[in-house]
């Protein structure tokens, strides 16, 4: 299965710019919420193929968002890929443990992320 629905989470209206623009220019329609609750309601609204998962915003942080999406019986099948500041090797863990199927560290190289997308697809 391609990879065609993103939703990024993020706090950052400049990053979500960014990897707005850079997907979308990929072919794939992207979608954003600016935090735990807004993520929530776009992930009622229309479920995505992939999820794009900052770790450090305000209220529910990444990894608690990511470990609260796969206890949800239907969106446990979403891949989420954490891209976050956060680079320490522990941190990488904690989010694979959290249930993330990637981590990628910013800034985002556009050629490693796209190959951490299609090695999902």
């Amino acid at each position: 299965m391609a990879i065609q629905k993103v939703l990024i989470v993020d706090d950052s209206k400049t990053e979500l710019m960014f990897m707005t623009d850079l997907l979308q220019k990929n072919g794939m329609s992207v979608r954003t919420a600016e935090g735990a609750d807004e993520a929530f309601r776009r992930l009622s609204e229309e479920k995505p193929d992939l999820i794009l998962m900052d770790v450090v915003m305000p209220g529910q942080n990444g990894f608690q968002l990511t470990r609260a999406i796969n206890r949800t019986p239907e969106y446990a099948d979403i891949p989420i890929i954490m891209c976050t500041s956060k680079s320490l090797e522990t941190d990488r863990v904690w989010g694979m443990r959290q249930g993330a199927r990637d981590y990628i560290t910013k800034p985002v190289d556009a050629a490693e992320l796209f190959v951490k997308i299609r090695a999902l697809g």
